[in-house]
């Protein structure tokens, strides 16, 4: 434990870059949540790493005028994304910003992931284009079962794989993990790591987050971090948390495998996804 916070980190190799996944635990006010992102990442910036990735909404969970919030956040000056930039270039970070609300010219907004680089510059932005429409089993009747993405928000689709200082870096949120063909469109357009800012559910995540993180990893020979929202007892909205780096052959680098809010990192090479390929070259076997 460290500042009441699960604390975990894990070398992989020299010579290479930290990344970090940061687990949040939705608190009562968006300042609450902002000043908990604002602690791990300035943790993660003090034991040297370079690449952090925030959770999906990690800012505005449980609120429901995404609309109004999204307008108030589609300006450089919005609140959220004034916070980010701050965070990056203050803890001299490239930072995935997990995802906020931004108004476009759709009557919902975008659940848009931003990148930021270590001087605060916001260098690309993805939509989630794959929305949460789904019925779940729960496994209490007061637990939510039934979820309506789409009332919320707009699809994007523009699939993103930004360039940075450290990577070739592919954009993805959540749901969209359980769609492999984003994902070979990522590695296809060379993404090195791709990130997957999340809220994925308790009733989910128990089976499928985990599984769907490595599977992505092995599949296209990438290198994947998954960081989630945490809150797994929540009486009516439990989430799963697991934040994890996988790297390409779906070995689980990291993981925080617990009810706490805290972070984990990893020191990556970059050079292990030439050195799988050779050796196993499905990108030269695909026949479809």
């Amino acid at each position: 434990m460290k500042d009441g916070l699960y604390y975990q980190r894990v070398i992989f190799m020299s010579n290479a870059f930290s990344v970090a996944a940061i687990q949040l635990k939705p608190a009562g006010s968006v300042d609450e949540n902002l000043a908990n992102a604002a602690a791990l990442l300035s943790e993660a910036a003090a034991a040297g790493v370079q690449l952090a990735v925030l959770p999906e909404n990690f800012a505005h969970y449980g609120q429901s005028d995404f609309l109004a919030i999204g307008r108030a956040e589609s300006e450089d000056n919005g609140l959220v994304r004034q916070f980010l930039s701050q965070q990056a270039s203050t803890n001299g970070l490239w930072l995935v910003g997990g995802t906020l609300p931004v108004a476009g010219p759709k009557p919902r907004p975008f659940a848009r992931s931003f990148l930021f680089d270590p001087q605060g510059n916001c260098v690309d932005e993805y939509d989630k284009i794959h929305l949460f429409d789904v019925d779940v089993d729960a496994p209490t009747d007061s637990t939510q079962s039934s979820y309506r993405e789409s009332d919320d928000f707009a699809a994007g689709t523009r699939v993103v794989a930004a360039t940075t200082a450290l990577c070739k870096l592919g954009m993805t949120v959540c749901y969209d993990l359980r769609f492999a063909e984003l994902y070979r469109k990522l590695a296809d357009a060379e993404a090195q790591l791709i990130t997957v800012p999340a809220a994925f559910t308790a009733a989910t995540g128990k089976d499928h987050w985990q599984v769907l993180l490595r599977a992505r990893a092995i599949e296209n020979q990438v290198f994947v971090i998954g960081a989630n929202l945490v809150d797994r007892t929540h009486p009516t909205r439990g989430l799963w948390g697991g934040s994890a780096i996988i790297d390409p052959w779906g070995t689980v680098l990291g993981c925080l495998d617990n009810d706490e809010a805290g972070l984990v990192m990893a020191e990556i090479n970059l050079a292990l996804i030439d050195e799988l390929r050779a050796k196993m070259p499905m990108g030269q076997h695909r026949k479809l």
